[in-house]
């Protein structure tokens, strides 16, 4: 029997790998065979385009990342503490970053929405699929909260989730700018101030 090709996965390896350091822009495919140990010719056995094998990193990433999202927010204890629970993990990433390569490398998904804001229409699809499924996961625990009685119920609904996304996204960017963890000490804080600020009327 054959030995089985891992050359697929390599290529989604060592494509994710110079994407978070690199960004998508500077890289070429061949570079990326390099990296993967894999012939450029072989690429396009697998990928039509680079294009393509970005969604699949993206796919990968957010593979390796979910169970994380929805072990943490359905898991035992209160909402608050669950969501809490889960964005310390998000931080514990970018710290142990720090420790083991010297540099905070960001949210490599808001990384790549930042730099394809204006192109490649399938990746940019591809990540506001993934977002908008961060954001029905954080939704549910808001209504959980809600329903503690630990926020009040306008909290609960997607705006109030697609905010604590954008919170996170927010100030990853910013410690990644610093190149400095330290940034995201104030992200539970202010999540808990978005989520139990009192409503007031426009203007007021």
């Amino acid at each position: 029997m054959g030995r089985t090709s891992t050359a697929k996965e390599r290529l989604v390896g060592a494509a994710e790998e110079l994407m978070r350091g690199r960004g998508y822009g500077s890289l070429g495919v061949a570079e990326i065979c390099a990296r993967a140990d894999v012939r450029k010719g072989s690429f396009y056995h697998f990928f039509a385009s680079k294009q393509a094998l970005t969604v699949a990193v993206i796919d990968a990433y957010w593979d390796s990342q979910r169970a994380c999202w929805q072990g943490e927010l359905s898991g035992e204890g209160a909402a608050l503490e669950r969501l809490e629970r889960l964005l310390a993990a998000m931080t514990g990433v970018q710290r142990r970053a720090k420790e083991e390569a010297g540099a905070v490398e960001g949210c490599m998904l808001g990384n790549l929405a930042l730099e394809l804001s204006t192109q490649e229409p399938d990746v940019r699809a591809r990540l506001e699929e993934v977002f908008d499924e961060q954001i029905r996961l954080v939704e549910g625990a808001l209504v959980d909260a809600a329903a503690e009685g630990a926020i009040p119920a306008g909290r609960a609904g997607r705006e109030a989730a697609q905010a604590v996304i954008s919170q996170l996204e927010g100030m990853v960017l910013l410690a990644k700018l610093k190149n400095d963890p330290a940034v995201l000490d104030g992200l539970w804080p202010h999540t808990l101030l978005l989520l139990q600020a009192a409503d007031r009327p426009q203007g007021s």
